[in-house]
């Protein structure tokens, strides 16, 4: 039966005038018990305490006599005797009532008041403080240092010990976390095993900071939807494209945003890049004997089909090679044909050029473009040219920027393409340049494009000229 709400006085002044019941206030009460005409019930009402209390004080005169209805002012326990009641009631499963009563304990709220500080602070929890304001703060920071150290040390129970490395455990991983805001993510995690006062601590991050970043949390990201389209073209272009094209590309679905804007969410969500680095070198080189040098490094087009380059590169795939055969269209960047070869022959050449005639009718006085290799100084290839009305036209010697834009494309398709994944056969690669080829022509932007693909713009051109 719980206690009434603030029964009447207490009656004890009418056995020994004070407010706190003696032990000769006990002693009548029980001996009053033990006539057997009355329950503890109306026992308490009529001496004007809690029946439950008076059931209390007969069970401890039962097990101690006088000596456990003795209140003892100011009583401290120790450490290890706290600590030894835990255990007993975690191995046996006592409740707070009987571990009183075993212990000659009057409070239980005081063996409950252990239990959630050890559960909070370890061993630590189990200190008594000194009473009062200290003489000197700091004897006792000192004496709570030295605690935390004896307990670095190892020296503590078996039970103190899983306890410990529990929390060990996690108190490490937040201590190893810089930001602040990373810092609040993780006390937030673990709040719910520990007390706050004791992870900030850990963490040497003050309170007010922890609510200023909680409160940052709730608020609403006004880049959430900005953020997810950025992931969206990252990943469809296959981590191609860096912060300016994806800006480009933004703007095109009219989406109006800096592009150190698109920098910064990039470097948020941990994106970037796969392309290379590209390094410059400089060798100006000899002339060539077959064709001259009429491209002159003039990249530039006005229409399409007025200057092509061409080049062959090399693929490696577990000692098996593939040669890769393209001419591209210095307008636009638009491969206009290639061709795929496991062998470095020149019947490659040769059918690369018959795909680009067919694609483009008229060839008439197109510059096409190549290094001094082998290929290129077959008679059967300069009289196909001269056939078709094409100028042929030579980088110089060992000089690798005369063809610049070809190299590019070459730089291009190895970084973004063959470098990110290993392939496992050669059909595989093959299958893999084709698709890419398709998606460099047709989906793949640039900026000097206005951030159009090759193929729209071409498109563009041809509708501004009608």
């Amino acid at each position: 039966m719980d206690c009434p709400q603030k029964v009447r006085h207490f009656l004890g002044a009418f056995f020994m005038g004070k407010s706190k019941y003696s032990v000769d206030f006990k002693l009548k009460a029980i001996k009053r018990y033990h006539k057997g005409d009355i329950g503890t019930d109306d026992l308490g009402k009529r001496i004007g305490v809690c029946g439950s209390l008076v059931r209390k004080w007969i069970k401890f005169y039962e097990l101690y006599g006088v000596s456990g209805l003795v209140r003892l002012s100011n009583r401290h326990y120790t450490k290890d005797f706290k600590l030894k009641i835990l255990s007993v009631i975690e191995k046996e499963n006592l409740s707070l009532k009987e571990a009183s009563r075993r212990f000659n304990i009057p409070a239980e709220s005081s063996i409950l008041s252990w239990q959630r500080n050890y559960k909070k602070n370890g061993i630590l929890g189990l200190e008594n403080r000194p009473r009062g304001r200290p003489k000197t703060m700091s004897n006792y920071k000192r004496k709570k240092k030295e605690n935390r150290q004896t307990l670095n040390k190892g020296r503590r129970t078996v039970g103190e010990d899983l306890l410990f490395r529990s929390r060990e455990r996690h108190f490490k991983k937040v201590r190893r976390l810089n930001s602040g805001k990373e810092k609040s993510k993780a006390i937030e995690e673990l709040r719910q095993d520990f007390d706050l006062a004791v992870l900030l601590h850990c963490t040497s991050m003050a309170r007010s900071s922890f609510y200023y970043y909680q409160k940052r949390f709730q608020m609403k990201d006004k880049y959430a939807e900005i953020k997810e389209m950025i992931k969206q073209i990252y990943h469809r272009h296959k981590g191609r494209l860096g912060y300016r094209r994806i800006t480009l590309l933004l703007k095109e679905k009219g989406i109006l945003i800096n592009h150190k804007t698109v920098l910064r969410l990039m470097k948020i969500l941990g994106l970037k890049s796969i392309i290379r680095v590209k390094k410059y070198k400089s060798y100006k080189g000899e002339q060539g004997k077959i064709a001259p040098n009429v491209l002159q490094r003039n990249f530039k087009s006005d229409a399409p089909n007025q200057k092509w380059a061409t080049d062959v590169t090399e693929f490696n795939v577990s000692g098996n090679k593939l040669y890769l055969s393209p001419i591209i269209d210095l307008f636009n960047g638009e491969i206009v044909s290639f061709d795929l070869s496991e062998r470095p022959v020149f019947s490659q050449i040769i059918r690369m050029l018959k795909k680009s005639f067919r694609k483009v009718k008229s060839t008439q006085n197109i510059i096409l473009h190549s290094d001094q290799g082998w290929q290129y100084q077959m008679k059967h290839y300069q009289n196909l040219l001269k056939e078709k009305g094409i100028i042929q036209s030579m980088s110089r010697k060992g000089n690798c920027l005369d063809n610049a834009v070809i190299e590019n494309f070459f730089g291009t398709i190895k970084s973004e393409m063959f470098y990110t994944r290993k392939f496992g056969s050669i059909q595989e690669l093959k299958m893999e340049i084709v698709k890419y080829i398709h998606y460099y022509n047709n989906d793949r932007i640039r900026l000097n494009l206005k951030g159009k693909s090759p193929v729209q713009y071409r498109t563009l051109f041809f509708d501004n000229f009608v």
